[in-house]
């Protein structure tokens, strides 16, 4: 049977368009199918949501052409300051600092609206001949055989050699494969949300590791930052639900003074936090890439990275294959993607599970300890700056894409 296209996607956020546009550049057609509708995807009102991407995932945007209309908007990362805190009280005298200054690749990364990221991928999903865009739409059914089927909720039919999965933690995609998950609950939820100050930034990421759970100030552009507030959730469900100044009388001892006073802007988002692992990140004629092949904890800033770094092994895979006249959904070849990323999908697990358990306490032995290996770590230049390479994405075996490299 002929194929309507090369690749099925199911999931039309950010992972998923861009793998569409990775698979387009390599000459593939390919079927982005998106639950959600493209006037919401393109609405241009700052809502307060914002990614950490390091260097390495902003290389990767580059290598598609997209990175130059992104990096007026970028606020770059120069440095990165982490240490406990306590509410009221102020961070610890013991704390970890990276500086841009010690790696010269350039900052180690960006913070990125989400507004300016969706808008750009989406409007290079709809220009590209290549990708047949299905808003609106949502896969009910799936099948595999010589190629992929999949059924849509309008009755369409969409038949490919691959289908991937890049539609999140609860994916219908890997459900219906019969995928299993390991799921491990933080009892944590994350709030969300951005504020205006009235002191500079100085492109300065902190972390102040709280009892309760990690608090990330990062620094957006114009004197706003992103607030990622991890705590424990049945105190994190009462700060939810409270009114604006209510939340703030809640958020301005954790801050503290540093940026002068600031007021919120945008809208306030919570969510459950836990570790999501997909048993297996392939099946027959299948992958799973982003949360759909595993969600961590916030607290490395690892997630969209992590799901970038999927998408460019992935699509390094496929554009090889193809090349070479391999059938690209094939058991064997989809084994080099699963191979390739196994390290880094166990390590990143291990590392953000760990780092939440031994951060996410008010143990006085436990932050003794922590306090001095971060301070032992900011004293050893060599051991910072492998640490700094990691965080900006630049260890390891890269994928062409996050090399900056066309596939």
């Amino acid at each position: 049977m002929a194929n309507d296209h090369d690749v099925i996607i199911a999931g039309g956020g950010l992972n998923g368009t861009t793998l569409a546009l990775a698979l387009a550049q390599a000459g593939l057609r390919i079927a982005l199918v998106d639950r959600l509708s493209a006037e919401y995807r393109s609405a241009a009102d700052f809502d307060g949501r914002s990614y950490a991407l390091a260097l390495a995932s902003s290389r990767l945007l580059g290598a598609l052409g997209l990175w130059d209309m992104l990096n007026k908007a970028a606020q770059p990362i120069h440095e990165v300051k982490a240490s406990d805190g306590r509410a009221g009280e102020g961070s610890s005298p013991f704390f970890l600092h990276f500086d841009r200054g010690e790696i010269e690749d350039g900052p180690m990364g960006y913070l990125v609206e989400d507004r300016f990221l969706r808008r750009v991928l989406l409007r290079a999903v709809d220009e590209s001949p290549r990708i047949d865009h299905l808003p609106d739409e949502t896969i009910t059914a799936q099948t595999v055989g010589s190629h992929a089927e999949a059924e849509t909720a309008s009755g369409r039919t969409l038949r490919g050699r691959l289908l991937v999965g890049a539609d999140g933690r609860q994916s219908g995609t890997a459900a219906r494969a019969g995928i299993k998950r390991f799921e491990r609950d933080y009892h944590q939820d994350a709030l969300v949300c951005a504020i205006q100050h009235e002191k500079p930034h100085h492109g300065i990421a902190h972390q102040f590791f709280m009892p309760g759970g990690p608090l990330a100030i990062l620094p957006l552009s114009q004197d706003r930052s992103s607030i990622v507030w991890s705590e424990r959730r049945p105190l994190a469900r009462h700060i939810a639900s409270l009114d604006d100044a209510a939340f703030l009388a809640m958020l301005c001892p954790r801050v503290g003074d540093f940026l002068g006073d600031f007021r919120l802007c945008g809208l306030r988002f919570s969510y459950p936090l836990g570790l999501s692992m997909a048993r297996q990140i392939t099946d027959r004629r299948l992958a799973l890439v982003g949360d759909a092949a595993m969600g961590v904890h916030p607290i490395a800033g690892q997630g969209l990275n992590q799901g970038l770094r999927d998408v460019g092994t992935l699509a390094e895979v496929i554009a090889d294959a193809n090349r070479r006249g391999e059938d690209f959904g094939a058991s064997d070849v989809l084994a080099r993607y699963r191979q390739w990323r196994s390290f880094d999908r166990a390590a990143l697990a291990m590392a953000t599970d760990g780092f939440n358990a031994l951060f996410s306490n008010d143990n006085p032995v436990l932050r003794l300890g922590r306090d001095l290996g971060m301070s032992l770590v900011t004293a050893m230049p060599g051991l910072r700056r492998r640490l700094m390479r990691e965080a900006a994405g630049l260890n390891g075996d890269l994928p062409r894409l996050l090399q900056g490299q066309p596939i």
